[in-house]
């Protein structure tokens, strides 16, 4: 797998010419429309890249992009991988693997969630503060031990200094935020409603199926992470859908795409 890796992020080397990004970001569903923002120097399909997985689901459209964001050279992952479309967890963490070789020292990831706290309403931005992991773990198996330690901890798994710094931009621009315990699943399906009482019971207020896989595989790496989760539905609604989900986090992006350009312009 580092061999992988590392012939990968070589690949990405030579196609972007050195480009060394500082952030990656990682967009979510229905939210890679920050890419409109972004000042693209380089941009590669990841049916290109070697060994990279390719998106299978609607609204994640499966390019690296390579520019600046904020003052901040940054790649940005437009379109992610699921434990659900068949990989494996070592197969979805794979691109923050080689973001790291190819120099990122943070990561910020989105995505959309269902709301299990009541207080939550539907277009809400969740920074999250903690995940439940109910997705297999991408660091079963053999440790790396040039990627990182065989136990590591993930007490601060989100950075304090980066949920702060988010605080003082939203205040700033006029952003309303929430905070809370993200739970990722493996889907595909969306919950059942004893599934979102399960989910709100054991300490979540907001539940998906991505994220914690990349967070533990960046926190393997010492990589600092800031997430947020939008609102896309809640456990009260009658019934959900994948067009739903996408339409209310287009809808909700550009507030998140306020943050980000705010909290990078800051780092």
């Amino acid at each position: 797998m580092l061999e992988k890796i590392k012939h990968a992020a070589a690949f990405i080397d030579g196609r972007t010419s050195g480009f060394r990004p500082e952030v990656g970001i990682i967009l979510g569903t229905g939210l890679g429309g920050l890419v409109d923002h972004i000042a693209i120097r380089h941009s590669i399909e990841y049916a290109d890249i070697p060994d990279f997985p390719v998106s299978t689901v609607e609204g994640h459209k499966g390019r690296l992009i390579f520019g600046e964001l904020g003052g901040r050279r940054i790649v940005a992952m437009q379109g992610r991988f699921h434990y659900y479309e068949g990989y494996t967890p070592q197969q979805v963490v794979f691109p923050v693997r080689v973001m790291k070789f190819l120099g990122i020292a943070r990561l910020f990831v989105s995505n959309a969630s269902g709301g299990t706290n009541p207080t939550f309403r539907v277009g809400d931005l969740m920074v999250i503060n903690d995940h439940i992991n109910l997705i297999p773990n991408p660091l079963i198996g053999p440790n790396i031990e040039e990627l990182g330690p065989r136990f590591p901890d993930m007490k601060g798994a989100y950075d304090p200094s980066l949920i702060a710094l988010a605080t003082e931009i939203a205040g700033k621009e006029g952003i309303k935020l929430q905070y809370g315990c993200y739970v990722g699943l493996t889907g595909p399906t969306f919950e059942t409603p004893q599934e979102y009482h399960y989910v709100r019971a054991i300490g979540g207020d907001a539940v998906g199926m991505s994220t914690t896989p990349e967070i533990i595989a960046a926190r393997h790496m010492g990589i600092p992470c800031f997430g947020v989760s939008i609102i896309t539905d809640l456990a009260s609604d009658d019934s959900v859908s994948h067009e739903v989900v996408q339409e209310q986090g287009r809808r909700a992006e550009k507030e998140m795409t306020r943050l980000f350009i705010g909290m990078l312009a800051e780092l």
